[in-house]
């Protein structure tokens, strides 16, 4: 796609399906022109960057639509000082937006090809604010985070990740089981308590390993 092409179509994803989600804070639209989302899809998919799908990554991931990474961004509200966990890489893309925002991102990937794909994009970007872990965090990973995404869902959200969690902190997670799982932010406040909010419906690939609910055997 030529340059002038690439940016009528990233214009178009910001006004027609960016916006209309309700995303309209300014430094999240700035961000998705900032960080060129067709640089961290795989070479033979660039047609689909700017799209209102899923692209697919192989190994079962896929990134997110646009207006979901962007709605995200939105209600996480990343600050310049948060330390951010990210659990899935995927292309590394959902952790370029995150470093332009936080002071610090971890982010884990449990497929040695995808670990390898999200380096290679973060580094041709010089994030050198992001490191990427080769290792499996569907139920947790070490330190403490202002902000924690899961980029896959996960039946029932671990309990590890709201011990992890710092006062004032912020976790997005997606849980449920297909056809319709509930997108959710998570809070918490100064005291420790924790207040869920549910943002929308959806159906996405689960993270590998995740934690399995008790299920009843007739």
């Amino acid at each position: 796609m030529m340059n002038g092409n690439m940016e009528l179509a990233r214009n178009n994803m910001i006004e027609q399906q960016i916006r209309p989600w309700d995303v309209l804070d300014q430094r999240v639209l700035e961000l998705l022109k900032k960080v060129r989302r067709e640089q961290f899809v795989p070479p033979a998919l660039q047609a689909m960057a700017l799209m209102d799908v899923e692209v697919p990554l192989g190994h079962g991931a896929f990134m997110w639509q646009p207006k979901v990474e962007a709605r995200v961004l939105q209600v996480l509200k990343v600050r310049g000082g948060d330390q951010v966990l990210e659990v899935g890489s995927g292309s590394g893309y959902f952790a370029a937006l995150l470093s332009r925002q936080a002071a610090r991102v971890t982010t884990v990937e449990i497929v040695p090809e995808l670990h390898a794909f999200a380096s290679k994009n973060l580094e041709a970007h010089q994030m050198s604010n992001v490191t990427v872990e080769l290792g499996d965090a569907a139920c947790g990973w070490t330190g403490t985070y202002d902000v924690i995404v899961l980029t896959g869902s996960v039946p029932v959200l671990p309990d590890a990740f709201l011990h992890t969690l710092k006062p004032g902190g912020r976790l997005f997670a997606v849980v449920g089981d297909a056809p319709v799982m509930e997108a959710r932010l998570l809070t918490k406040d100064a005291s420790g308590a924790v207040v869920s909010a549910n943002l929308f419906e959806t159906n996405i690939a689960s993270l590998q390993n995740a934690e399995q609910p008790e299920r009843f055997v007739f």
